[in-house]
């Protein structure tokens, strides 16, 4: 492995058992009946431990990070849109004309930063961009393997560094976007290689195929799959021979974050597949993930069930570009500023968990 990674794994650690244990006692304390809030409530005594502190900081600021890169499994016909939107989108996004850009000025995140990891086209330099591709895309991965090892490990870099960049600005939640025509095919790949699931499981329908492609990517996957015989125990063995460079960019990304105890907001399968990859690189890296939406995509699931992880949001959405990670991120805000703003029984004078007591609905 790189000096990077290792160095990153090394600094990831199991969330802090007293700060959960606090972070518990602090939610039976508030004026509120206990576990009323559900979810928001398991959500903010992860973030405590995973801090090490109670209440845990405001994941705030926020930004978004969207990794773009091409495949060359595009070329088996398993998507109906041409391989230069992707470099077309990426100018979208920079103009701030995307739907993930709409959807982040609603919700505050001001930062956008598209990182081109491996955009077959040459995009244009401007504000917004970081331009670190590793390769002109990846290769038909059911001709041989989609990049190099040594590829991945660089995309893994270039997420680590990405995320340690923006925590270094004082962005103190990060969210995953994506960017990558035929990148739902590489993703049911990466699941059903880390979850042993059959591909007919995994494989959906990405921008809306008929089915006839529907079919053609489920045999693509398949083939893939039987071609490679990746093993789950090499992850960035998988990353390489299944994967996109964007994939493997937003495993460091959301290794970068844990390693720096910041939530990630993960977005649909793109990134529940890539983090699938981190977990397997850094079991404890999950602490940090916050699974921001069921995507319709039938590997989604899969992949948070592998993962452990309840989605906040489900609203049937498939766009990516990070759009699911954005709408749940005032949910992560507020599960936070419960546990920092709301008030004790004691402070706030009220009866605690008396018979008389009586709480609206």
């Amino acid at each position: 492995m790189s000096s990077v990674l290792d160095e990153t794994l090394a600094a990831i650690r199991p969330v802090d058992p007293a700060a959960v244990r606090a972070a518990r006692e602090r939610h039976g304390r508030l004026t509120k009946p206990p576990g009323s809030l559900g979810a928001l409530e398991d959500l903010s005594v992860r973030l405590a431990g995973l801090a090490g502190v109670c209440p845990p900081p405001l994941p705030e600021p926020a930004a978004v990070a969207v990794f773009a890169g091409d495949h060359g499994v595009h070329a088996q016909r398993v998507s109906p849109w041409p391989q230069e939107v992707t470099a077309q989108m990426v100018a979208n996004f920079l103009a701030g004309g995307a739907v993930v850009n709409a959807m982040a000025r609603q919700v505050g995140a001001d930062v956008v930063v598209v990182v081109d990891v491996g955009v077959a086209a040459e995009v244009p330099a401007g504000p917004g961009l970081v331009s670190r591709n590793v390769r002109r895309g990846t290769a038909d991965l059911t001709a041989g393997p989609a990049m190099a090892r040594a590829d991945a490990l660089r995309a893994m870099e270039i997420g680590i560094e990405v995320a340690n960049d923006l925590i270094a600005a004082g962005n103190r939640c990060l969210l995953t976007g994506d960017m990558g025509i035929a990148n739902t095919t590489a993703s049911a790949a990466l699941i059903a290689a880390f979850t042993h699931a059959d591909p007919v499981a995994v494989t959906g329908r990405g921008t809306g195929i008929d089915d006839d492609m529907h079919r053609r990517k489920i045999e693509v996957v398949r083939r893939a799959l039987a071609l490679h015989l990746p093993d789950p125990a090499d992850p960035i063995g998988v990353l390489a021979a299944v994967g996109g460079l964007e994939h493997a960019a937003l495993a460091g990304f959301m290794l970068g974050a844990a390693a720096r105890k910041v939530p990630v907001i993960l977005d649909g399968v793109i990134a529940c597949s890539a983090a699938l990859a981190a977990k397997a690189l850094a079991p404890d890296s999950v602490a940090a993930m916050v699974a921001g939406h069921r995507s319709v995509e039938p590997g989604a699931a899969i992949a948070l069930d592998a993962l452990g992880l309840r989605p906040l949001v489900d609203l049937d959405l498939r766009l990516g570009e990070g759009s699911g990670a954005t709408l749940a991120l005032p949910l992560v805000q507020s599960a936070v500023r419960v546990l920092r703003e709301v008030a004790t029984f004691d402070s706030a004078g009220v009866t605690d968990q008396t018979p008389t007591a009586v709480f609206c609905c």
